[in-house]
């Protein structure tokens, strides 16, 4: 997928700058493929994972917003018998096959246009600022502004959690202190 990409966008992989970004729609070993292939990584900000549970992977061009999402072909698992007719087992046929298929029996490109503008996806990662309600610093200028007051996602309704219990650890000179308030 990420080889395909490169080749699409006329980009060289894998990539040391931010001229690539990828989206991952699934947070298993496809992106482990992905970040070897295209040198983009989470910590340097050129990935990105939506965890839609598909194989699916969106590059972006970041000079030229060009993007293409590329997906496997559903019927790619079947034919690779025919392309590895020794194989022991299934698995065995697809690591041999997908190294000789042609690229249109394992792939569909789709060329899309963003919903969200580029630069929010991308951040800003030198904005700092501290949600009014949690006072958690909120960094990239991920920043939601709600009733005229600055929150985070979490405060602002979007959060994958909700507190059970809180754990206070504090440092002091003489020793750690540690505290757990329910509610």
């Amino acid at each position: 997928m990420a080889l395909l990409a490169g080749e699409m966008l006329e980009l060289e992989l894998p990539r040391v700058d931010k001229r690539l970004l990828v989206i991952a729609e699934t947070d298993g070993c496809t992106v482990d493929g992905i970040i070897a292939a295209t040198g983009c990584h989470i910590g340097g900000r050129t990935l990105r994972i939506l965890d839609f549970g598909k194989v699916a992977a969106t590059f972006i061009d970041t000079r030229t917003e060009e993007s293409i999402r590329i997906i496997p072909r559903r019927e790619a698992r079947v034919l690779s018998g025919d392309y590895a007719p020794t194989a022991r087992n299934q698995w065995e046929a697809m690591l041999f096959a997908y190294q000789v298929m042609p690229v249109a029996e394992l792939f569909i490109v789709q060329h899309i246009s963003l919903l969200i503008p580029l630069s929010k996806i991308m951040g800003r990662p030198t904005m700092k600022t501290v949600c009014e309600i949690c006072k958690e610093e909120i960094i990239n200028g991920r920043e939601v502004m709600n009733g005229g007051s600055i929150r985070c996602c979490a405060c602002a309704g979007n959060s994958y959690y909700h507190f059970s219990t809180e754990l206070f650890l504090r440092q002091d000179d003489a020793a750690s202190c540690v505290s757990i308030k329910t509610h």
